[in-house]
């Protein structure tokens, strides 16, 4: 199947890919899990796993459009300790896996939802674009055909869902849309744009839609002002609010792009020559505890420096320093009054003086990927991150892929396959299910950029030397969230399951992790930098 993609208001034609989707009947918990996504139009030809966008909704002066929640809300629920089956049942219910089986480097992807916000504030999405030709602007000229842009992206909400809902229908199609404007303007003066210039394209993406959410919501308000229902409607993405960490994978050149607004994180983990695991981290924490960011909110507001930064919290409010949304942190104090009382909207901060205190602007890392290492990127909220540590999520990983390979000269499907973890081909379907437990993931080389420690154990009361880590799941994300609550201990997953509303939240966030797995390419050393 393909499809032809055009952004409103630009007369321009995109191009598509022929949709290669396949269904892993393999997976032992297929029943589970979603049926196929359909491919859908978005910018540049997106081929995309994500639910179907209305492209419509990315213009302006839209009409007021309904967000949905991708996941379907059970009318009957009880109170009841979970056997282990059930706990499975609970952690499997949102998994996901796709083989991309494209031969551009990325081998497959898996994704695991596990609420504990009823409903679930964080969402995710991800497509396949096909990259500009080199030549394609330069009449006369003939095309040079690149690879491909493969986007990833989580999406950490707060104070509801919709900002994040927002961000998976049109994060990846604004950056798309800004990429396609970056190669028009350098189509006479170089084949491609420079690093620098990318960059800034997906900086100004991440803006342009933080702008659209919460200051062209006020002109749709503004039709819709005599109706409470629809001014609410229309608010929803900017009263609440969404971090974002948005990866992008040119297959031509073999750079990962790491775009990230709050305190998502993203990692690298490589095996080295002897077998052991480093930890590349891709993202920095955008948090106010953060001196970095804390530092850059005081300089921003001038003679409000003793008090804009409160326990760790811009005016003791919101701990990310970035975020989309928020908006009542970037309107003004006389706007978020008169919309309080005409649609519902936030309290305007006590002491709001010079607005905005937020913004979306991105920290865009560039990290050459290495197939042939076998490299994967661990993506995830900051709940996975407040239970366990760069170095043990690698591990993990890495322990995952060593107990689910496949002896060498093994073959699957009637196909030479090589051991899981030292070249990874892209027929690759699904591995086998690792098993067994131990105290603790292999030795992985740390990396010592910022981030929050992980601070849920020691509110568990859990006896690090006594904890253990297990390897009994398909999926490599479903995998790192059963560690993430508890592994083989039922007692302490099961409880955490079993608390209910706010209380839930104190000892236990959202879950959406993403587990790239790359194969095949060119092995050097991991090169990161940080715009």
């Amino acid at each position: 199947m393909y499809w032809l993609a055009m952004l409103p208001g630009k007369n321009r034609e995109y191009w598509l890919v022929p949709s290669t989707q396949k269904s892993l009947s393999t997976n032992p918990h297929a029943a589970r899990n979603k049926s196929p996504k359909t491919a859908i139009p978005l910018a540049l030809g997106v081929l995309s796993f994500a639910p179907v966008v209305d492209a419509s909704n990315l213009a302006s002066d839209a009409s007021v459009a309904a967000l949905s929640h991708r996941m379907a809300e059970s009318n009957h629920k009880t109170l009841a300790f979970p056997n282990p089956e059930r706990l499975a049942a609970i952690l499997r219910e949102h998994e996901e896996t796709v083989a991309a089986d494209r031969e551009n480097g990325v081998v497959r992807y898996d994704v695991v939802q596990v609420p504990c916000n009823d409903p679930i504030e964080d969402d995710h999405s991800e497509a396949i674009v096909q990259a500009p030709p080199i030549e394609r602007l330069r009449p006369g000229r003939e095309e040079v055909a690149r690879g491909e842009w493969m986007f990833w992206g989580i999406y950490d909400g707060h104070g509801g869902w919709p900002t994040a809902a927002k961000l998976r229908q049109s994060l990846i199609s604004y950056v798309c849309s800004s990429l396609e404007d970056e190669y028009t303007a350098h189509s006479r003066s170089s084949e491609i744009p420079s690093d620098e210039n990318i960059v800034g394209a997906i900086k100004k993406a991440f803006l342009a839609l933080d702008h659209d959410i919460v200051w062209s919501s006020l002109d749709r308000f503004g039709k819709t002002a005599a109706s409470k229902q629809l001014a609410a409607q229309a608010l929803a993405p900017a009263i609440s609010g969404s971090c974002a960490l948005l990866s992008l994978y040119d297959t031509d050149t073999q750079l990962l792009r790491v775009a990230y607004t709050g305190d998502s994180r993203a990692v690298l983990g490589r095996r080295a020559d002897d077998g052991t695991w480093s930890t590349a981290v891709l993202s920095v924490d955008q948090t106010c505890g953060n001196p970095d960011e804390a530092d850059r909110i005081r300089a921003a507001h001038p003679g409000e420096e003793a008090g804009v930064i409160k326990g760790g919290r811009i005016y003791g409010g919101l701990e990310p320093a970035r975020a989309f949304g928020d908006a009542s942190y970037k309107w003004g104090r006389d706007t978020s009054l008169a919309l309080r009382k005409s649609s519902f909207a936030r309290k305007p901060l006590d002491s709001i003086t010079s607005p905005p205190y937020v913004t979306a602007e991105p920290v865009v890392t560039t990290t050459k990927v290495h197939p042939d290492k076998g490299d994967f990127v661990v993506m995830a909220c900051d709940g996975l991150w407040e239970t366990l540590s760069n170095e043990e999520v690698v591990g993990l990983v890495g322990r995952w892929i060593d107990n689910g390979g496949l002896g060498s000269g093994d073959t699957k499907n009637g196909r030479h396959q090589p051991s899981w973890g030292q070249w990874w081909p892209s027929y690759l379907s699904w591995p086998p299910s690792p098993s067994g437990s131990e105290t603790q993931p292999p030795s992985v080389t740390a990396d010592s950029t910022f981030g929050k420690p992980p601070h849920r154990p020691g509110q568990w009361e859990m006896d690090l030397k006594q904890r253990t880590f297990v390897y009994e799941d398909s999926n490599a994300a479903t995998h790192l969230a059963r560690n993430a609550l508890g592994a083989n201990n039922h007692d302490l997953m099961g409880s955490l399951f079993m608390l209910q509303g706010s209380n839930a939240r104190r000892f236990r966030d959202d879950l959406t992790i993403t587990v790239i797995f790359f194969g095949d390419g060119q092995g050097s050393k991991v090169t990161t930098s940080a715009s």
